[in-house]
């Protein structure tokens, strides 16, 4: 049996990491070359002529030589203010990265030396700026979707079913090629699965044109709001409705999800973060054809995503 070439593709060692990104100076450099790829250029007056200075956590500043604005490599990116060395940045970027699985923030804690807080800190930060990269890129062509639910009854609660207490529910919709292999996928939370919001959802992450293919609940018709055909298949429940072919990679990557969040997570808030670790695994499947490439990729989303202080990045999700 043949091995699956992504699969099986070469990632990115920590050796090689490392020798890339193993000191400070060598990850401020590659911060820059990210954020200022044509050279800098004041955000203040549009010049380009400037000179060094530090401030007085030894930070390096770039300052204007026409009005003396003052900015660091890190000003007005999602890594502003932060305390932590860029070294430990990059070992989080590292690890949410190249890891199969999701990784928790008590597992990075441990692996890149820093408080819990910290790590929670980070890698918030991270998902958030992967959810916010994937939001601007709907999906195109023939589209499979399921809808699905994070969490399960509490105890002490009776009501069952798609309202039982403590469940999230959300939108998993995998984008495929011609020849019937998985692009990309989106994973949406939603409020619930009614023909208003199914038609928003539509219209928020689908391209005009695109083919969608379905099980039999009824709201995902509403995908014709957004210029989609729709193709409908009344699967049953249970095993036999996994078994569809037609909706094949949907019902995989679902099961990929459950297995990547169960096997690390033993709980987290999915009322309030389910966007962020939906976005985290979804951002991971699709740059999975260049696993070495998705450090720069998501180095680049950082520094050109503005910051996420903990006062925001603790605010209840709002349902798309």
């Amino acid at each position: 049996m043949s091995q699956n070439v992504i699969q099986f593709q070469h990632g990115l060692s920590w050796a090689q990491f490392h020798d890339c990104y193993g000191s400070e100076a060598q990850c401020e450099a590659a911060v820059v070359a990210a954020r200022w790829p044509r050279g800098w250029r004041c955000a203040h007056c549009g010049c380009k002529r400037f000179f060094h200075t530090r401030n007085g956590h030894g930070r390096l500043l770039w300052e204007c030589f026409v009005c003396g604005y003052q900015s660091s490599s890190i000003a007005g990116t999602v890594m502003e203010h932060t305390k932590v060395p860029l070294t430990k940045w990059f070992q989080a970027m590292y690890l949410l990265t190249q890891n199969k699985n999701t990784l928790s923030a008590l597992a990075l804690s441990r692996q890149i030396g820093v408080s819990y807080r910290t790590a929670w800190l980070l890698k918030h930060k991270l998902m958030q700026t992967m959810l916010l990269r994937e939001e601007s890129r709907p999906l195109q062509g023939r589209v499979e979707i399921d809808d699905a639910y994070l969490g399960g009854e509490r105890e002490g609660h009776t009501n069952g079913g798609r309202k039982a207490a403590n469940k999230t529910a959300f939108v998993a919709a995998i984008q495929t090629s011609d020849d019937g292999h998985p692009l990309r996928m989106r994973l949406t939370p939603v409020v619930d699965f009614t023909n208003a919001d199914m038609a928003r959802w539509a219209q928020g992450h689908l391209a005009p044109g695109c083919h969608v293919v379905s099980d039999g609940t009824w709201a995902f018709a509403q995908v014709v709001q957004a210029g989609a055909t729709h193709e409908r298949h009344v699967t049953g429940g249970g095993r036999q409705g996994a078994r569809t072919p037609q909706l094949r990679w949907v019902n995989t990557l679902l099961g990929n999800l459950k297995t990547s969040l169960t096997g690390t997570l033993h709980s987290f808030d999915h009322a309030r973060y389910a966007a962020r670790y939906l976005a985290e695994f979804a951002y991971r499947f699709n740059r999975r054809f260049d696993m070495p490439a998705m450090i720069p990729r998501l180095l680049r989303a950082v520094t050109v995503t503005k910051p996420q202080p903990l006062r925001s990045l603790r605010v209840c999700e709002v349902c798309t």
